[in-house]
């Protein structure tokens, strides 16, 4: 089982940046789906960026595109996300995800559905003031 631990959130005011760390135990880093998923008070919870740790390829929501980055530190075995000018709507509680990765072909985005992951982080929220 992985343990994951989320931290990095915080107020700002729109334009901001905030950088959102997720570290990880409890197994190798190596052939993982790594996530970052949020919820905003109620509404369903989405998916925002995801990556493979083993190659690297990412995916993001159409939301986020250009604005938020993920990335990985292998040696710290650690999730970044990266949040560049931010807005209100992105308000929100931030959560990291994993799941084993199952190998398919490296050419292919690790997914960005909920139920695709079975290890969660309690979230750290995330405001964005007008």
């Amino acid at each position: 089982q992985v343990q994951l631990a989320e931290s990095g959130g915080g107020s700002v005011q729109t334009g901001g940046s905030l950088r959102l760390s997720c570290a990880t135990s409890g197994t190798t880093w190596s052939h993982y789906f790594m996530a970052w998923f949020r919820q905003a008070p109620g509404k369903e919870r989405e998916g925002v960026a995801g990556i493979r740790t083993s190659g690297g390829k990412t995916i993001y929501a159409d939301s986020v595109k250009g604005r938020f980055t993920i990335s990985q530190d292998n040696t710290k075995n650690t999730l970044y996300l990266q949040m560049n000018s931010l807005k209100p709507e992105d308000t929100a509680t931030y959560y990291c995800a994993a799941a084993r990765d199952m190998g398919i072909g490296p050419w292919v985005p690790p997914p960005l559905r909920e139920d695709e992951y079975n290890n969660w982080g309690q979230g750290t929220q995330v405001t964005v003031s007008s």
